[in-house]
């Protein structure tokens, strides 16, 4: 007995629709399989990375949180999870015992960990210059008044003996010759971090306390009694300062000339944002070189095998090498770091001759507890 409507051609039909279910689910499955391949083939899944904790300086931070920098980490089957500590803490206060690499800021705090930990072998894969930055107004003023010169090369220094002179005789804004620009009653000071427990500022120490001992690395505690009325001066004079040096950043990005007239910064900062294109540097802005400066050199200490991994990806893959220069930092490969700062129609002297290095870190040390103790 035939059912009404179902015949021959009804039967086809539901051949059509089965034969177009099958057909829809292999697609389905297709596109599943191509995704999880594509997944599979740019690295790692989730599941399968393996996490190395780390602890870094602050200004590192935006680095290891980028997007793309952990993609880069995942291809390498990396997760890398950071906490963020002062310098100075991470080789004094900090407990290592729970991660696999320190990275601090400066070579001398990365020395101390090495000894202590008894480590044979560390990694600089970036570095950056200290500068300072300001606006066009101030370079005319400072200019003027000897402060600012011309580089060696088509960049402007801050001439650091001068602006000692200036910051000894407690020199105001407002007596300045012919100023008109920035009539300010508050003295000629750069704006820098807490050096209790800042590396910025204690970099900004390092060079001070060089030019204040007649041009030498600060290496003995009589040269250390000699140089520090005139470093302390620089921090106390300044009244509050800020623990770390996005602080001081901020307020030169956001409140202008008005409040914060030069400012001691990581050259990578600047840069960094000049080179990301985010809007934030304005044409008035400017960013001068101290002369001399000192390179804050990003030295990680591996604390395992794991944690050396790292630091050789960040030594050694291009890739990686590309994004730390696109947060300004000067990278192993000076080419990546020229390619990002011209592509981004930003300027930075290729090389920086005027350089100093900073004292122990013992001698630090001792420098910083007498400045703490004056406060």
């Amino acid at each position: 007995m035939i059912t009404p409507g179902w015949g021959t051609r009804g039967q086809v039909n539901v051949v059509k629709r089965q034969v177009s279910v099958g057909l829809a689910v292999v697609l389905v499955l297709a596109v599943v399989a191509v995704i999880v391949w594509g997944r599979e083939d740019d690295g790692a899944t989730a599941g399968d990375l393996t996490t190395v904790r780390g602890v870094i300086g602050s200004e590192k931070q935006a680095f290891f949180t980028d997007q793309r920098v952990v993609d880069a980490f995942a291809r390498h089957g990396l997760r890398i999870e950071v906490d963020t500590a002062g310098s100075r803490q991470l080789a004094t206060t900090v407990d290592l015992g729970k991660y696999e690499f320190a990275f601090p800021s400066s070579s001398p705090a990365a020395q101390k960990i090495q000894r202590d930990r008894k480590v044979t072998a560390v990694h600089t894969p970036f570095q950056s210059p200290m500068a300072v930055a300001t606006f066009e107004p101030i370079v005319g003023l400072l200019t003027a008044a000897g402060v600012v010169r011309k580089g060696a090369g088509d960049y402007q220094v801050l001439d650091v003996p001068r602006y000692l002179e200036l910051a000894k005789a407690g020199t105001r804004w407002d007596q300045l010759p012919g100023n008109t620009a920035y009539p300010a009653r508050k003295n000629v000071l750069v704006t820098t971090t807490d050096p209790r427990e800042s590396n910025s500022a204690a970099m900004y120490l390092a060079i001070a306390s060089f030019v204040a001992n007649g041009n030498a690395v600060v290496s003995s505690p009589e040269q250390e009694a000699k140089v520090l009325p005139d470093v302390a001066r620089l921090f106390l004079d300044q009244g509050y300062t800020q623990n770390s040096t996005e602080g001081p950043f901020e307020d030169y990005l956001s409140a202008g000339m008005g409040k914060t007239p030069l400012a001691l910064i990581y050259e990578s900062q600047f840069l960094g944002r000049q080179v990301r294109g985010d809007g934030s540097i304005r044409p008035d802005m400017r960013m001068l070189y101290p002369a001399p400066t000192v390179y804050s050199k990003h030295t990680l200490v591996p604390l395992s095998g794991n944690g050396d991994r790292v630091g050789q990806l960040l030594s050694t893959d291009p890739g990686l090498g590309r994004l730390a220069a696109s947060h300004g930092f000067r990278t192993t490969d000076p080419k990546l770091f020229a390619e990002a700062v011209a592509q981004a129609g930003a300027s930075a002297p290729a090389d920086l001759v005027d350089t100093v290095e900073p004292p122990s870190f013992e001698t630090l040390e001792r420098l910083l507890d007498e400045v703490k103790k004056r406060y």
